[in-house]
């Protein structure tokens, strides 16, 4: 594992050092039943492809929304693009977020807006005001994901592979540092789920974005090989 000196104090004028996206030392959370996870120890440089595996109800998806400030931190030290998550302020969080990427399982689009509108309603509730740097930045985030022929197509017009193709872009549109995916594949055929993880990779390797892909895709996950770490008994270990 990487292994990285980060001030722990730094939130106001938050940096990201050298290489950490994510740094978690000795992080404990817990749910309404009881603890979750206890002793987690991970740091993910930049320009990382990462998987993160463990059977369901392991803490996969408890731990990805931590990362995001969406999940209490019970304990440990926890730094995610700069930001001590440990102590960070509430007004701080949408800064956080503004860095990183997310992409459902189940795509959360905006069912009754197509797929323009889709992409501009997250770039106007950060800040994007001039409607042609709103249109440039739209239409070349769809020329990215491959679907730039869809910006007007609803979401029930689209299948399956093309509705998570604009997950992928409403994480990429605002240049993320660090994108979380959360199961992205599990509702895929395999010829579709290959598409995506390909599409992932090919974004993390030409744009240096850093990924951690939640998945229990195993087939994909040798198909497209990368560093691998897992949910299990209670922490994170990483298979040999």
């Amino acid at each position: 594992m990487y292994i990285h000196s980060v001030d722990m104090n730094t939130t106001e004028n938050p940096t990201t050092s050298d290489n950490s996206i994510i740094h978690l030392r000795n992080v404990a959370l817990s749910h309404s039943d009881g603890p979750l996870l206890k002793e987690v120890n991970l740091d993910i440089a930049k320009g990382e492809f990462v998987y993160l595996i463990g059977k369901s109800g392991a803490g996969k998806t408890s731990l990805m929304r931590s990362l995001y400030a969406d999940h209490k931190i019970d304990s440990g030290e926890a730094v995610v693009c700069g930001f001590d998550l440990m102590h960070i302020k509430r007004r701080q969080i949408p800064m956080l977020r503004r860095q990183i990427g997310i992409v459902f399982q189940n795509y959360r689009l905006l069912k009754d807006r197509n797929v323009y509108e889709n992409l501009a309603f997250v770039l106007r509730a950060t800040g994007w005001k001039d409607r042609s740097e709103i249109d440039s930045r739209i239409m070349k985030t769809l020329e990215n994901v491959g679907i730039s022929d869809k910006a007007q197509a609803m979401p029930y017009q689209m299948s399956e592979g093309e509705q998570q193709r604009v997950g992928i872009a409403r994480a990429l549109i605002n240049n993320p540092t660090l994108i979380l995916a959360d199961e992205a594949t599990g509702n895929m055929d395999p010829i579709t789920s290959s598409e995506i993880i390909e599409l992932l990779q090919s974004i993390n390797r030409n744009e240096g974005v850093t990924m951690l892909i939640a998945s229990h895709d195993f087939m994909m996950i040798d198909k497209f090989p990368s560093r691998v770490i897992c949910c299990e008994e209670g922490t994170l270990v990483c298979p040999q």
